[in-house]
C-alpha cells in the first residue's frame, strides 16, 4: 500500500509540528504522519496515564516534553525546527476535570492556543495552522439537529467554554494577523472520538476497559445522553485532508470545519455500552442515578454537510465497525499484549479506497 501517496503525497518530507502528541488523538495523528513520510516534531506534557498509546507505539520522531502555556520554550521549538504545518491538539480535554480545575482548563485551552498562534505568526516557515477544538465549543441548546459551523460559540462547563473561546481566538487571529501574511489558519471540531489506546479518566470506553480488567462494574452516569461517536481515524482524515488543501494554497478553506459521523451514528450511551458488550462479554455495568452530579449535555450532534459537500470528506466506518475495532483493540491488548494500531490504520485506508475517498 502506497501510504506516502495519500493526500496527494503532500506530507512526505514535510516538517509537521503536532502539539499534544503524547495524548490519545495526537499519538494516532503522529503515527499516521510518520507512515506518510512526514518529519514530525511533537510538543506535549508527559503522558497522563499508564499505560498510554504514545509509549506503546514504536515511534521515531523528535518528541519534546513541554507545557503549551510555556511560551518561551514553545517559541524556541518553533524557531529551531521551522515547521511548515502545525496541528494544535494540546488541551485539557475532560469535562468533569474542568469543574474542579477551571483555571488550568482556561489557561491551557485559551492561552495555550494563543501561544501556538503567536509562535506560528513569528515563524516564517509556518504556512498552515490547524487548531483542533471540540464539538462542545457550540452554545449547546439541546437541539434535535446538528450544529453547523456558523452557529454560536458557547459552553456550560469550563471545558466547553474554553473551547468556544479558543474558536473566537482563532477567528481573531485569522482576521487580525494571518489575512496579511501567507499563513492559512483553520479550526476543526470533531465528535466523541473513540478507538484503541485511550485510558483517560471519565471517558466511556476507557472506563469500560478498566472495569473489565479489574472485574468490576462500570458506572454509567448518563445512559440516555446522545453523542456523535466516531473512530479516531475519522476526524484525523479530515484534519489531514484540510491540511492538504491549505498546503496547496487554497485560501477558500480558511474556515471552521465539523468532522463527525453520519446522523444515524449519533447514539445513546446505553446503546454504545450494549454494543461493546457484544464484543467483550466480560462487561458489567450499573446506572448511577445521582442527580447531584455536574451538568453534562444530554443531546449533541454535528452537521457535517459543509465538509461533505465542499471538502468531499465523508466518514469511512459505520458505527458497528467503529465499536468493533475499538473494543477488539483493547481486548487484544489486554489478552495478548497485541497493539492493533497499524492494522486498524491499514484497514481504514483500504475501506476508504473501496469507498473512493478522494484523499486515497
Amino acid at each position: 500500500m502506497e501510504i506516502e501517496a495519500l493526500f496527494g503525497g503532500i506530507y512526505k518530507d514535510r516538517i509537521c509540528l503536532v502539539t499534544g502528541d503524547t495524548g490519545f488523538k495526537g499519538s494516532w495523528l503522529v503515527y499516521w504522519l510518520q507512515k506518510m513520510g512526514a518529519k514530525v516534531i511533537g510538543y506535549a506534557l508527559e503522558p497522563l496515564t499508564e499505560p498510554n498509546h504514545y509509549n506503546l507505539l514504536e515511534n521515531n520522531y523528535t518528541s519534546i516534553i513541554g507545557d503549551i502555556t510555556d511560551y518561551k520554550k514553545l517559541d524556541k521549538v518553533f524557531s529551531k525546527y521551522q515547521p511548515e504545518i502545525v496541528f494544535h491538539l494540546a488541551a485539557q480535554a475532560l469535562v468533569r476535570y474542568s469543574y474542579n480545575n477551571p483555571i488550568e482548563t482556561f489557561n491551557t485551552n485559551i492561552m495555550g492556543t494563543i501561544n501556538v498562534l503567536e509562535a506560528s505568526k513569528k515563524t516564517n516557515s509556518v504556512k498552515v495552522i490547524i487548531n483542533v477544538t471540540s464539538d462542545k465549543c457550540y452554545d449547546n441548546k439541546e437541539w434535535i439537529w446538528g450544529y453547523r459551523e456558523n452557529d454560536a460559540m458557547g459552553g456550560y462547563d469550563p471545558y466547553s467554554a474554553s473551547k468556544g473561546c479558543a474558536e473566537l481566538v482563532t477567528s481573531s487571529y485569522q482576521k487580525s494577523f494571518f489575512n496579511k501574511k501567507e499563513k492559512l489558519l483553520a479550526s476543526v471540531r470533531a465528535g466523541n472520538v473513540i478507538g484503541g489506546g485511550d485510558w483517560s479518566a471519565d471517558r466511556l470506553i476507557p472506563d469500560i476497559v478498566k472495569s473489565i480488567k479489574s472485574n468490576t462494574e462500570v458506572e454509567i452516569r448518563n445512559p440516555l445522553a446522545t453523542r456523535p461517536w466516531q473512530h479516531v481515524l475519522e476526524p484525523l482524515s479530515g484534519y489531514l485532508m484540510l491540511g492538504w488543501k491549505l498546503l496547496s494554497g487554497k485560501k477558500e478553506f480558511v474556515e471552521g470545519w465539523n468532522f463527525g459521523p453520519e446522523l444515524k451514528n449519533n447514539l445513546k450511551v446505553s446503546e454504545v455500552v450494549n454494543e461493546a458488550q457484544k464484543h467483550w462479554g466480560k462487561l458489567k455495568y450499573h446506572i448511577n442515578e445521582n442527580k447531584n452530579m455536574h451538568h453534562e449535555a444530554n443531546l449533541l450532534m454535528l452537521d457535517c454537510s459543509k465538509a461533505n459537500k465542499t471538502l468531499k470528506w465523508y466518514p469511512v466506518w459505520d458505527f458497528d465497525t467503529t465499536i468493533e475495532k475499538t473494543i477488539l483493540w483493547y481486548k487484544d491488548f489486554t489478552d495478548q499484549g497485541k497493539i492493533n494500531t497499524g492494522n486498524d490504520l491499514i484497514s481504514y485506508i483500504k475501506q476508504a479506497q473501496k469507498n473512493k475517498a478522494i484523499w486515497t
